[in-house]
């Protein structure tokens, strides 16, 4: 492993003294002692953990690929500590850097330094999250104090960029220049994160707390409906307001956020915004991570009492004059054009005119226009970022967004300009058209970094990124979004997708193979309005097959506008599962090895004995078939579900979960009669309580699923929302079965002979 790369012999503390502020240097030298004293030892590492993270450190995953020869693969190594080595050696595990934006909103000079940064300490790349904000891979935190310094002196900073904090606030990235906005909520995103930054009140959360605004209702710039807390922009009789919702969340089970109140004052939005934070600081979950989000909370309350508890709380605080202060001045950050505005020049390029179809957007402005680059999964290298600070010096001034997306927006471009900037950008290789089109597919990190991936999700978004812009060239295809995550998660936002993918893992013959369950139904418009169902699993390498085949039966079938959710409702789940069956199987290893390798990784993605019996047939172990009913358990609570029969569909997803604990306890050759109770019982003796069934990263969060739906033990309910999510939680819980087994193995070591597990370590 590398040591940590040399910094210039300037001290940039000295260096930069007067132009950080001060409390952000006060803060960043207060990290770099707790750093050294870490490295003392004389600082618990699950105190520094969350410390770290609270100033957007985090560890990850690494060495995950070819050695530096490029000869063959490396070992995947996971440290104990991902960012330490113990305190009497040296640091050489690198990490992540997590940079906020707020709202995504970048200047030239902030740009330049992101890209020194990412030359001289990580690998010249920057990464655009789906939450706005930059991350800088295989970071060394020696490093991090100074690295923190240069962006304090250019007004950014990593506070709360991770951790149990507010994350980076989001917002449209036409926000001000939009022809169909209520609103510029510009400043106000810009109010909501300078309140809420190292305030008090937003300290003592049990996880992290995410927030987005929207200009309006109709469009998915925004997506509050899966936050935390979402603002959306609306005027009523000459006055500004915002319609609040709160308790939304992916995550593995998504759920949509609740109306916590439909007209509120602009003078309202900050108080109302630290009620919320102080409610969910002292009920939210403190022990279990996975019930810690707002939405749990407002679960567990309801949101007539959480409404309540919030007005209550609102009562309660003294006045601050940060709530209004800044609607003296909602101009002040208003973006002017630095050049003339004009037409868009004719040319005979058929790229340029295919670029200005789908990258260039009318602006309420005339004569100007939002110009979105694409990057190829959110990656800039830092020669284009010095490149393309230089572009907005001459084109735009300092009006560059980041978006959801992954893409980079710039503003305020005149029409006579936008032949010259493409050529520009043409020449850096980010000219490509399809923004935001199905061409443009979103992923997440992944197996290339993030310690909880499971399949390579930028490896299958890179390929799908060769076969899509084809696929676009069909007008019914082209604004159709396609996201990948690596696991059940949805960095990626996979649930609000037309198409998404979750990485997961299948047994075939008695090896390991990459597969991404395929998420149907999602609706990204209208703020993200609904979220999609598992429909099945393929594996990895069948994964852009089944785009294919699912875009071009829902073009061949289409009936007048019909959006690809409706056709997928109209259908219904069992005719799209009977689509993918042709690509739901992968080939045995002799007949294509290829599939026992994930995208762009030369290593087997696992090894294991082929478990061959008489006549060369395979021995299948009878969990296999087990779990293999609990699937199609699971695809019938579905169907009953989109029939309206959601009691039937609820009580079937429980029978899903029952079908796949009974496969587990009897691997292990326990005893166990088909009954609910007896099966719940064996499964938390033989499984939860010994943590066998305990992943290294989500502990037993999945278990909690089944044992909680056996405590509730009454599906009588017409309520499609609890429904969609039971359906959620028996999907994953199903997979955690799959990933238990895997762990386990073909031949485990029986019930009578196991003992307790060592407590997993903490988080």
């Amino acid at each position: 492993m590398s040591a940590p790369k040399t910094l210039p012999t300037k001290t940039w503390k000295s260096e930069l003294e007067g132009r950080m502020p001060e409390a952000m240097a006060r803060e960043i030298d207060v990290f770099e002692g707790q750093i050294a004293l870490r490295k003392q030892g004389k600082i618990d590492e699950r105190l520094f953990a969350e410390t770290r993270l609270r100033r957007g450190v985090y560890g990850q995953r690494y060495d995950n690929g070819l050695r530096d020869d490029g000869t063959g693969p490396k070992p995947l190594t996971f440290p104990s500590d991902p960012l330490t080595k113990g305190p009497d050696t040296v640091w050489d595990a690198p990490g992540m850097q997590r940079i906020k934006v707020p709202y995504g909103k970048l200047s030239s000079e902030q740009l330049e330094i992101l890209a020194e940064l990412a030359e001289e300490l990580s690998d010249a790349i920057l990464h655009i999250t789906t939450r706005q904000d930059i991350q800088l891979h295989f970071i060394h935190i020696e490093d991090a104090p100074d690295m923190h310094r240069r962006l304090a002196a250019v007004g950014l900073t990593t506070r709360e960029a991770c951790g149990n904090s507010v994350r980076n606030i989001t917002a449209c990235q036409f926000a001000g220049v939009c022809n169909d906005e209520s609103f510029d909520v510009t400043p106000y995103a810009e109010a909501m994160t300078r309140f809420l930054l190292g305030h008090p009140d937003v300290q003592e959360f049990g996880r992290k707390f995410k927030i987005a605004f929207s200009g309006c209702d109709d469009h998915p710039c925004g997506l509050v409906t899966f936050h935390d807390l979402g603002a959306v922009a609306f005027v009523e009789d000459g006055k500004r307001y915002f319609k609040v919702v709160v308790g939304g969340g992916l995550g593995a089970v998504p759920v949509t956020a609740k109306v916590l109140a439909e007209k509120c004052p602009e003078e309202e939005l900050l108080p109302l915004t630290q009620a919320v934070s102080r409610v969910f600081a002292r009920l939210g979950e403190k022990q279990s991570r996975a019930r810690a989000r707002v939405k749990f909370l407002v679960q567990k309350l309801g949101i007539d009492e959480f409404k309540r508890l919030v007005a209550e709380e609102r009562e309660a605080l003294r006045d601050d004059p940060r709530w209004t202060e800044y609607l003296g001045n909602l101009a002040i950050l208003d973006e002017k054009p630095i050049r003339p505005g004009g037409a868009i020049p004719q040319s005979p390029s058929p790229r340029f005119r295919a670029w200005v179809e789908t990258n260039l957007r009318p602006q309420a402005q005339p004569g100007y226009y939002v110009a979105t680059l694409t990057t190829p999964l959110g990656d800039l290298s830092s020669d284009q970022a010095r490149s393309l600070a230089d572009l907005a010096r001459r084109y735009t001034g300092d009006a560059m967004r980041l978006t959801v997306e992954q893409n980079l927006c710039f503003r305020w471009l005149s029409g006579t300009d936008a032949l010259a900037f493409w050529e520009e950008v043409e020449a850096l290789g980010l000219g490509d058209p399809g923004a935001s089109t199905l061409a443009d597919p979103t992923s997440c990190p992944g197996t290339d970094t993030c310690k909880l991936g499971i399949s390579s999700s930028r490896g299958l978004t890179a390929q799908l990124r060769k076969s899509l812009p084809v696929l676009a060239e069909d007008p019914a295809l082209r604004g159709l979004r396609v996201k990948t995550s690596g696991c059940f998660n949805s960095c990626s936002q996979h649930h609000a997708a037309d198409i998404g993918f979750l990485g997961v893992s299948r047994n075939v013959g008695g090896r390991k193979v990459p597969h991404f369950n395929v998420v149907l139904g999602g609706q990204w418009s209208q703020n993200a309005k609904s979220y999609g169902l598992v429909v099945g699993a393929v594996p990895s390498k069948n994964a852009p097959k089944a785009v294919e085949l699912l875009t071009r039966t829902y073009a061949a079938e289409r009936q007048g506008e019909e959006a690809f959710h409706e056709w997928i409702s109209r259908i219904g789940k069992a005719r799209i599962r009977a689509l993918l069956e042709s690509v739901s199987k992968a080939p045995s290893y002799e007949e294509d090895p290829s599939f026992y390798r994930d995208w762009g990784n030369p290593r087997e993605y696992s090894t294991g004995d082929l478990g061959i019996g008489e006549c060369a047939g395979e021995i299948v172990p009878w969990v296999e078939f087990g779990l293999t009913t609990a699937e199609q358990e699971t695809y019938e609570a579905q169907d009953l579900h989109d029939a309206g029969e959601h009691a039937a569909a609820a009580a079937k997803a429980f029978a899903s979960m029952v079908t796949a604990a009974k496969s587990l306890v009897r691997h292990l050759g326990g005893q166990v009669r088909d009954d609910a109770e007896d099966v719940v019982a064996a499964f938390d003796k033989h499984f939860v309580k010994t943590e066998l069934f305990f992943d290294p990263f989500v502990k037993g969060k999945f278990a909690e699923f089944f044992l909680r739906a056996w405590a509730r033990r009454s599906f009588e309910t017409d309520d499609p929302e609890r429904v969609h999510a039971l359906l959620d939680e028996a999907r994953l819980f199903l997979e955690a079965c799959h990933a238990c087994y895997q762990r386990v193995g073909a031949t485990p070591t029986p019930i009578t002979t196991l003992a307790p597990h060592a407590a997993s370590p903490a988080e």
